[in-house]
């Protein structure tokens, strides 16, 4: 099992409204922000995320949860997968659920070495690098700084076969070959990477995981990448990630380059959010990892033929990961530059104007297929429609699929209802297709247990505070609410400072719960509430002398029966009149402080 503080902490660190805008359009609504529900078919929003509290609710179809449950709900994962796909996004690592066998551990303990291997590696290179004028005057040559150089954390491999003996003594040790520093072959050793500038690949936590070697002339192959590793994978990196984060933070853009130098030469530049694949195709990885990140993605190509099979390909693989509310771009810079001689050449702001008039996804898709067929024959507009539909049946945003299939109608010749029966049949029918699911009609209780169970679920550490034995326990509100007190009282994680998620774990830990639809109408209840913790204590104060009122009002009706018989004892009799005075000082204290607090 994962561990209920690993959620928790997850929960805190993720921000609900984040994840459901990834795939839903959010409107600032008061408090809460506003969308259609993904869930079911509405014209009018009524899907509610809470920042606050951070859980989602739907009120047509009654669907609700926190980022976790969405999610799963949305993408069709499994709870572990969902919790995975969670902690990636915010550069946690899930803990193992099950202890790890001798081989996993042992697996661990090596990676561990190796990332020691690597990071010595990379202070050799560094510490090469300063001994060689050669290496330093061609990246002054490139216009780079020591700053940029040191940014980076640039090197250079001296032309030397085995150069890496010198900090690894025990040049035999079968960890360089597996971190791919070494190369084996017929009983022979040497370095991989001579007389190159180095660039360290860094994982998301900054650790050294692979390098870029770049050859200081016109030799081959001009870049070298480190093999696939127990550390490396270049289908899931990108480099210069960790230092392009908080550019990319604060632009909302995140540009992909095709060469290391292009990376570095644009932060000399200060343009501090380019990001470069690591001499591989992009990857849905790729683009899933950026689009995380940033508002809006731009993919920059060399004006060649091989820029353009890229960028193709980069296209392809966006398609379906592409989201309404986040652009994905296609620049192509002219014939023989590359934003490293661009930029050098027309400075920053001429750099920055062609990024921001960069080709839509949309654009260029329909650019491309209009190219290859004659639109001014029938013939040409049904090949035209036929290259159009394996694309645009890829494309999950509900807003850009049917806006591209609106501009092939369009170039076509087609209405929209005719192109939407050739390309795209789900579309030919109405957006929303489906009326909300029948949802068990939730009438709130009038009581004041249900009030005190709605400013609980609000600030669920008063949970723990709550005395349970004075509430009518025949009501499902109140058993609801002992439930939730014995469960943080119980669990003093759960019943943590930290409001929001203390409001997500509750979703968490009462999913599958006999009380779950109580508990979540309730949280629904008070998705508005902003309430003080002082405020929200008080309020919570005078349901409970609401709810020992109706108590002793309870008992005094009996008595008073009694009474009425009379065969009320002496002592009931004392009782019945001691019980009047205590009810109406009860709703004196509750008048009086009601009116203090309404101030």
């Amino acid at each position: 099992m994962i561990p209920d503080s690993f959620k928790q902490d997850l929960l805190n660190r993720v921000d609900i409204v984040d994840v459901v805008s990834r795939y839903v359009q959010l409107k600032k609504g008061g408090a809460n922000y506003l969308g259609l529900c993904p869930f079911h078919g509405e014209k009018t929003p009524s899907f509610t995320v809470s920042p606050a509290k951070q859980f989602y609710h739907c009120f047509g179809c009654g669907v609700h949860g926190n980022a976790i449950g969405f999610v799963m709900a949305y993408a069709a994962l499994g709870y572990i997968d969902a919790i995975k796909e969670l902690a990636a996004s915010v550069g946690m690592q899930v803990p193992e659920s099950r202890p790890a066998t001798p081989a996993e551990a042992a697996r661990k303990e090596r990676e561990t070495d190796l990332y020691a291997v690597m990071e010595k590696a990379m202070e050799f290179y560094r510490a090469e690098l300063k001994k060689s004028p050669k290496a330093i005057d061609y990246l002054k040559g490139r216009g780079l700084t020591g700053e940029i150089a040191a940014r980076f954390r640039i090197g250079y491999a001296p032309d030397d076969w085995q150069g890496l003996k010198g900090v690894f003594p025990e040049y035999e040790d079968k960890a360089l070959v597996e971190c791919g520093l070494v190369i084996e072959n017929e009983g022979k050793r040497y370095d991989r990477f001579r007389d190159r500038i180095m660039f360290p690949i860094l994982n998301q936590r900054g650790s050294v995981i692979g390098f870029g070697g770049r050859v200081l002339d016109d030799g081959e192959p001009k870049y070298l990448n480190s093999p696939e590793t127990p550390l490396f994978e270049k289908g899931r990196e990108v480099y210069g990630l960790v230092q392009a984060r908080e550019g990319i933070h604060g632009s909302g853009l995140a540009l992909v380059v095709e060469g290391y130098m292009d990376v570095v030469a644009l932060a000399q530049f200060d343009v501090g959010y380019a990001v470069a694949t690591l001499g591989t195709a992009t990857t849905p990885v790729h683009v899933n990892k950026l689009l995380r990140l940033a508002d809006e993605l731009v993919f920059s190509f060399d004006g060649d033929a091989a820029g353009k099979k890229a960028a193709w390909r980069a296209l392809e693989v966006s398609l379906p990961l592409a989201q309404d509310n986040k652009p994905v771009k296609f620049l192509f810079l002219p014939d023989g530059e590359d934003p490293d001689t661009y930029i050098r050449k027309h400075g920053k702001e001429s750099f920055e104007r062609l990024v921001r008039d960069a080709q839509t996804l949309s654009e260029y898709l329909l650019d491309e297929l209009r190219s290859q067929s004659n639109l001014a024959t029938a013939e040409g507009r049904s090949q035209f429609l036929a290259a159009a539909k394996p694309h645009l049946q890829k494309i999950a945003a509900p807003a850009l699929k049917l806006q591209v299939l609106k501009e092939a109608a369009r170039l076509s010749g087609l209405t929209q209802d005719e192109a939407s029966l050739l390309l795209a049949p789900e579309i030919a029918k109405p957006a929303h297709r489906q009326p909300a699911p029948a949802k068990k009609p939730f009438t709130a209780p009038s009581t004041p247990e249900w009030k005190l169970l709605s400013y609980v679920v609000a600030r669920p550490a008063l949970a723990g505070e709550i005395d349970t034995s004075v509430i009518d326990m025949s009501l499902p509100e109140s058993q609801a609410l002992k439930a939730l007190a014995d469960h943080f009282l119980a669990d003093s994680g759960g019943a943590g400072a930290h409001e929001a998620a203390s409001s997500a774990m509750l979703v968490e830990d009462f999913q599958n719960s006999p009380h779950a639809e109580i508990l979540f109408a309730a949280q629904a209840n008070t998705m508005d509430l902003a309430d003080t913790e002082e405020h929200a204590r008080l309020q919570v104060q005078h349901a409970l002398w609401k709810i020992e009122i109706n108590r002793k009002n309870s008992f005094i009706k009996a008595l008073g029966e009694k009474l009425r018989q009379g065969k009320l004892s002496k002592e009931e009799h004392l009782q019945y009149g001691q019980m009047i005075t205590e009810v109406k000082a009860l709703e004196r204290r509750l008048q009086t402080e009601g009116r203090a607090g309404a101030r």
